[in-house]
């Protein structure tokens, strides 16, 4: 019980952190994405992002309903690509491809 209210109080932490710094949401997110489990831990850092920004907004600004975008960001989602693009877009972010290895 105790860990849960850790985590619970540093997802806190880490929201209000967030919502001050659009560079550091950036980094974050680049982050997730270079983790091992990266479509977990992406879609965590997204939820964070996304209620730093504020929920009602962005379902405001994807056309997507709250309960929807919740579901999507939660640990069993798994949002469409369109669903997610919007929500990207909606952030003033994208998604890019670059090489994994440096050409020889």
């Amino acid at each position: 019980m105790a860990n849960k209210k850790n985590q619970g109080n540093y997802d806190e932490w880490l929201v209000s952190e967030l919502k001050t710094n659009p560079d550091q949401q950036v980094e974050y997110l680049k982050a997730a994405l270079e983790e091992n489990d990266m479509p977990e831990v992406f879609l965590s850092a997204l939820k964070n992002v996304a209620k730093a920004r504020g929920i009602t907004s962005l379902a405001n600004d994807t056309g997507l309903n709250r309960e929807s975008l919740y579901k999507m960001l939660s640990e069993s989602g798994n949002p469409e690509l369109r669903s997610m693009y919007k929500i990207l877009d909606a952030l003033g972010l994208r998604l890019s491809v670059e090489p994994k290895y440096e050409a020889s």
